[in-house]
């Protein structure tokens, strides 16, 4: 048998990730961020939070402008 008949490039690159927040398997280049940018990309260069629990996330954080709160120094 020939070693280089049974692997594939698919064994070496990664083609699915595991979210962290939703445990759901999806495909890494597209519903992965890239973080790190560079000529070679790797695995380790995409986030382990899918994109849409990422927007999720973004969205709960996100400071709120509620104009009935007045919030004001206090005037002595």
């Amino acid at each position: 048998m020939n070693f280089d008949d049974q692997i594939n490039i698919e064994h070496l690159l990664f083609s699915q990730r595991r979210c962290r927040v939703c445990d759901q398997v999806k495909d890494l280049v597209d519903e992965f961020y890239l973080t790190r940018k560079g000529k070679s990309v790797f695995a380790s260069a995409y986030s382990y939070e899918c994109k849409e629990c990422t927007k999720k996330r973004t969205l709960s954080n996100r400071k709120r402008k509620n104009k009935d709160i007045m919030w004001e120094y206090p005037d002595w």
